[in-house]
């Protein structure tokens, strides 16, 4: 049935449960798991830096949680085809979703930005708005 799973991933705690029940998933339906996480850049830069700015404490961030997630796969007997992504969260996962032809798409319910999605509206909202495939919200 879900021959494709991809997980969006920003190392928070409901996002490593979604990772978790993606991979639960995966393995009762010998499914490719793949997980993307995404280096948020401002929506409406001042300045070209602010985009190329390399912050290395997100690369850390960002390397730790492959890593542990990798170790989470392996433990299941999965392998995690990984993707780091610079850019918009809602538009490049729905993007790699589509490029993936993903069958399922697992998500966290609050991630890092919770202030965000009380302010703006909810980023998991956007991706099911959105999602040319099935969505699994994780609270």
């Amino acid at each position: 049935m879900f021959e494709k799973i991809l997980n969006a991933n920003d190392g928070s705690q409901t996002a490593m449960r979604s990772l978790s029940l993606a991979l639960a998933i995966a393995k009762q339906h010998k499914s490719e798991v793949h997980m993307v996480c995404v280096e948020e850049i401002p929506y409406m830069p001042e300045f070209v830096d602010e985009v190329e700015h390399q912050d290395p404490s997100v690369d850390r961030r960002i390397k730790t949680l492959i890593g542990q997630s990798k170790a989470m796969a392996e433990k299941e007997g999965l392998k995690l085809h990984t993707y780091v992504i610079k850019g918009h969260p809602v538009r490049d996962i729905v993007s790699l979703a589509k490029e993936l032809k993903a069958d399922l798409l697992v998500v966290g319910a609050v991630g890092h930005s919770a202030l965000y999605e009380r302010l703006i509206g909810s980023r998991a909202d956007r991706i099911v708005q959105l999602s040319p495939c099935p969505v699994l919200v994780v609270k």
